[in-house]
């Protein structure tokens, strides 16, 4: 299928981010902020996202809520999940990841997709090892239900014997669900941590947000990117479907960028081309503050014709990753 012919230009990048480190709502939030989605909801901005809390790193998590009423003045309001800091073999959740709130119709409810992964275990695994995809159901129905609290509803896709050769390790990595008529479609991911593999995505469909999700056959893995891929966000434009997602510079391998997001446009929503830079800060000065750019973290329309993306990134020669924000103009040839 051919690319479709919409595209993006930055017209707006503040000279900092808008959730630093300085920023007094962090509690204790030691290293910043990877993976996650932003939903508007009744015009407010909520923002779901892992933090970094503190060590182990990449083990001590939080999946928190945050709201904004413009995007760039955040407020924390709770922590949704937390992981206990410990490496303890078999522990299924030792650290999790990437939470995506999207509305159930079915349900009237909020759902939140996030990632459990258990630890690894010698020189052949990872530390984040057979990733398994947990869905959890608001308590709150409604669309006001958005801010939970949630409870868990099991787990909707994982490593078994429907998982496809192209996956890895990792298991499954990411998750965001998109309807595309009567059914629903998603991303998900997976790495192979030995020997090195690659970062591919792939689809999964279901009848329904609540399931039964199966693993799409012919269309795997996707061919966005063919080194590294992860978290895609897909959001509907007009008839067409935007994917942004966490890229890379051109290599064999991954290696940090601090520019650019990957977006690709599909025409149905099914079948994606292969995805383009998008750059959310510019080339120099103030506003170009990253090392390397992670997580987007969705595109957001406005109702002036343009739309609002957050995203994460490495600060310049800190350890630590903020939430920054571009504006962005749809271009139709």
């Amino acid at each position: 299928m051919e690319s479709a012919a919409l595209s993006f230009e930055l017209i707006e990048a503040p000279d900092t981010p808008v959730i630093g480190p300085d920023h007094p709502g962090l509690a204790g939030n030691r290293y910043g902020f990877e993976g996650g989605c932003v939903v508007k909801e009744a015009g407010v901005y909520h923002l779901f996202t892992a933090e970094m809390a503190g060590d182990p790193f990449w083990v001590k998590m939080r999946l928190a809520h945050w709201t904004s009423p413009d995007a760039r003045t955040w407020r924390r309001i709770g922590t949704l999940y937390e992981t206990e800091g410990r490496i303890t073999p078999g522990d299924q959740r030792f650290s999790l990841w990437a939470p995506m709130a999207v509305f159930n119709d079915d349900e009237q409810r909020w759902n939140l997709f996030y990632i459990a992964y258990r630890p690894g275990q010698g020189e052949r695994e990872g530390l984040h090892m057979e990733g398994k995809i947990w869905r959890a159901v608001s308590t709150a129905p409604g669309r006001a239900g958005i801010g939970g609290p949630y409870r868990d509803a099991g787990i909707i896709l994982q490593p078994d014997a429907h998982s496809q050769p192209w996956e890895g390790q990792q298991g499954t990595d990411s998750f965001y669900p998109w309807r595309v008529g009567a059914k629903w479609y998603a991303f998900y991911g997976s790495h192979q941590h030995w020997p090195l593999g690659t970062w591919p995505v792939g689809l999964a469909e279901a009848p329904a947000l609540a399931g039964p999700w199966t693993r799409c056959v012919g269309l795997n893995p996707s061919p966005i990117e063919p080194v590294f891929i992860e978290n895609p966000l897909v959001t509907r434009v007009g008839s067409q479907f935007v994917a942004v997602y966490d890229n890379c510079a051109p290599g064999d391998t991954y290696i940090p960028e601090g520019r650019h997001v990957g977006c690709s446009v599909s025409l149905d929503g099914i079948h994606w081309p292969k995805g383009h830079d998008l750059p959310v800060q510019p080339a120099s000065g103030p506003a170009q503050w990253s090392d390397d750019l992670r997580t987007a973290l969705g595109l957001i329309a406005e109702d002036d014709g343009t739309f609002t993306l957050l995203y994460t990134g490495q600060l310049r020669g800190k350890k630590f990753w903020p939430v920054g924000l571009a504006r962005l103009r749809p271009r139709q040839a």
